[in-house]
């Protein structure tokens, strides 16, 4: 769970990102930016579930739990709690 920001960052840039020399931080807007589009949230969705095993409601897949790699690591610290 340490490298939970790394392995979603990794993600993202070797499988979504177009621009393999995009630097992306903790507080770099990927939805809002363009970084990510509305069908690679859902591959982004995906991936979060089987990496961690949580599950997603369809209201929470917005810019409040997706759009920096700090909220997705909170909204899935979250999940995990619950």
């Amino acid at each position: 769970m340490e490298n939970l920001i790394e392995q979603v960052k990794v993600f993202i840039l070797e499988e979504l990102s177009s621009d393999s020399e995009e630097s992306i931080t903790t507080t770099t807007p990927l939805l809002s930016s363009g970084i990510i589009d509305s069908i690679s949230a859902l591959q982004l969705v995906e991936f979060l579930e089987n990496t961690f095993g949580i599950e997603f409601q369809a209201h929470e897949v917005d810019q409040d739990n997706l759009d920096t790699l700090e909220k997705i690591e909170s909204f899935v610290k979250g999940k995990l709690i619950t």
